[in-house]
């Protein structure tokens, strides 16, 4: 499905996904809350976590991101009404 939303677009309202997500299972904010959104490109958003060893160490997510993946989409699909997909790079 093509879509016409950017990534600028998913950029400027990230934080009203998070915000739905958070409302719904903090474990699962937490799990994102430090996604960089690398990429949208034929309805799929890749979401690198590259920098979260910056602090010391990666947070240790990984699993619980694939497993709530299905409420990230959720959120996205409330606040832009399209459905992506979610490519993740640890």
């Amino acid at each position: 499905m093509a879509t016409s939303l950017s990534l600028a677009d998913v950029r400027a309202r990230w934080n009203d996904v998070l915000d739905l997500v958070e409302k719904s299972d903090r474990i699962t904010w937490m799990a994102f809350f430090d996604a960089r959104l690398a990429s949208l490109e034929d309805s799929v958003l890749t979401l690198d976590y590259s920098d979260s060893a910056k602090f010391g160490g990666a947070h240790g997510y990984s699993s619980t991101r694939v497993k709530q993946e299905e409420l990230l989409l959720s959120a996205i699909k409330q606040v832009f009404n399209v459905d992506l997909e979610i490519r993740q790079i640890p």
